[in-house]
């Protein structure tokens, strides 16, 4: 076929236009092009990038010979300061927060969507969090400003015209629904999406992952064996400085009354939130401490953290009852910790550090102390030492047996979207600035 050349970006446009019509009148093109565009083809992830630059000249051009001229993204009525992400929320981690921060940093108010069970089954399989537990995640999160509920895999222009949102925020990977098309191609065609970085190196899918694998040592709970070959454990998290920045409370100075509570803050649930909302209502500002990698692992067991100190650190400063972080805070209370924050309150939740269950799992341990102290020791015999009752009774270990009990299910969706993951970190992938 000789080269093709065209005259200007008109002509361009105008062919373009002509062979979409000729696509549509022959469906069964449309379905191969979809394939083309599924795949690792190298030079069908170029001309997407680059086609993505042209999208809002393309509806502009297309809008110059019609009188109704719906489609330019300047004449849709919602507001362009109101925008609007939506996702499964599943396991909440740091990189939901990041690009829910992101997304925030688009626009004035953010809205955030929260897919329900039913939804999330129809298009990626089974969520291991309940439909309430997701939901209370991201309404615990200090830049969501509205949360929808039952929101829609694939949004639409008339469900970001009902919200009175302009623009649709997501990471620079694909989203495929159901039916393997591009949950968000409408928008995109519309210019009403907003590219935003993909935090890399922590996923959902990473996460299942590590805890498939903790599977491997309680085989007597589960019907099938299976081996880590099953599994990609490999991590791409990147820490910066930056971000770590980006998430703390800069504006936020502590006075009044300085409450103080610690933990490992390991698999991120309601739990830890509802410790730390109940923390909070006893002072005006707000100190948790969060355990080094190496401390968790000799209280808590050999499996344990199962997410490294930042991104524990990354989800804590995400909570909105959040003031501040320790960084690698020491498990015992100590008099110095206590005199150079200044804490009046130091709070423990229900679940104690020195529980029999937590004892038992210590005893798997690189270093076991069988003769530990109370961590709390001088907080109480000063007076000054508070427990808060969750009104959650959920435990980073009852997300790990939920696991165990679903896991060839679970197992099934780690494979397909572990292989979504590594093309798009092996192909996809390019770069975009974060926020």
């Amino acid at each position: 076929m000789p080269e093709v050349s065209f005259e200007d970006k008109r002509h361009f446009f105008m062919t373009l236009c002509k062979v979409t019509l000729f696509f549509n009148q022959n469906p069964q093109l449309i379905s191969l092009m979809q394939d083309m565009f599924t795949t690792n083809h190298l030079m069908a992830q170029q001309v997407t990038a680059e086609f993505d630059r042209y999208v809002e000249e393309l509806m502009s051009f297309i809008n110059s010979y019609s009188s109704i001229d719906i489609l330019t993204p300047s004449r849709v009525r919602a507001d362009p300061d109101r925008i609007y992400i939506d996702g499964c929320w599943d396991i909440m981690h740091s990189g939901h927060f990041n690009a829910i921060r992101q997304a925030k940093m688009l626009g004035k108010v953010l809205v955030v969507g929260v897919h329900n069970d039913e939804e999330i089954m129809r298009n990626k399989g089974m969520p291991v969090m309940t439909n309430q537990e997701r939901l209370s995640m991201v309404r615990a999160c200090k830049w969501a400003d509205e949360v929808v509920e039952n929101a829609p895999y694939s949004a639409t222009e008339e469900w970001l015209d009902s919200l009175n949102c302009r623009y649709i925020a997501h990471g620079d990977d694909i989203a495929l629904n159901q039916e393997g098309v591009d949950a968000y191609s409408q928008l995109k065609t519309a210019g009403r999406f907003k590219i935003i970085k993909r935090t890399e190196g922590i996923s959902t899918t990473m996460i299942v992952g590590k805890l498939l694998l903790m599977t491997m040592e309680n085989k007597a709970s589960v019907s099938e064996p299976f081996t880590a070959t099953d599994i990609n454990h490999k991590s791409n998290f990147i820490t910066t400085t930056r971000r770590i920045s980006e998430f703390a409370n800069r504006t936020r100075r502590p006075e009044g009354k300085i409450v103080y509570v610690d933990g490992s803050f390991d698999l991120f649930h309601i739990g830890h939130v509802e410790t730390l909302k109940k923390a909070k209502e006893l002072g005006d500002f707000l100190i948790v401490g969060v355990h080094d990698d190496l401390t968790v692992n000799q209280h808590k067991g050999s499996n344990y953290p199962i997410m490294n100190l930042y991104e524990r650190v990354l989800n804590v400063l995400a909570v909105k009852y959040v003031d501040e972080v320790v960084i690698a805070a020491p498990w015992n209370v100590t008099e110095d910790l206590l005199k150079s924050l200044n804490i009046q309150l130091v709070v423990q939740g229900s679940i104690s550090k020195l529980d029999v269950e937590h004892s038992i799992r210590r005893k798997q341990s690189l270093e076991y102390n069988d003769q530990e102290e109370d961590p709390y020791l001088l907080p109480k015999a000063l007076g000054i030492y508070q427990e808060v009752q969750s009104e959650s009774e959920l435990e980073t270990q009852h997300i790990i047996q939920r696991i165990i009990e679903n896991r060839l299910k679970v197992l099934n969706k780690y494979q397909k979207s572990s292989k979504k993951e590594q093309n798009y970190y092996e192909s996809s992938k390019t770069y975009v600035e974060e926020l």
